[in-house]
């Protein structure tokens, strides 16, 4: 499908047809971005979308274990901290 770009203010707009808005699962927010010299728009993903599977898979794999030894013990912990 061919369209042309249209002035909105000091800016150009494209119209999307609402078929390929449905099509394309776009709604209130967009993400664009450039690739390989193409404009590709996508349905804006939350920031941490996927967080919770992802710390799921991290607790069945053990590998949520923490990575700071607290038994390491020093000076400046016993001596020089003041709240």
């Amino acid at each position: 499908m061919k369209t042309r770009l249209i002035a909105i203010g000091n800016s150009k707009g494209v119209r999307i047809p609402a078929t390929l808005i449905r099509e394309a699962g776009l709604e209130h927010e967009l993400d664009m971005r450039v690739e390989d010299g193409e404009l590709k728009i996508s349905p804006a993903r939350s920031v941490r979308e996927g967080w919770d599977q992802a710390f799921a898979a991290a607790a069945r794999n053990t590998a949520d274990a923490l990575l700071i030894d607290d038994t390491l013990a020093n000076d400046f912990d016993d001596q020089e901290w003041h709240w």
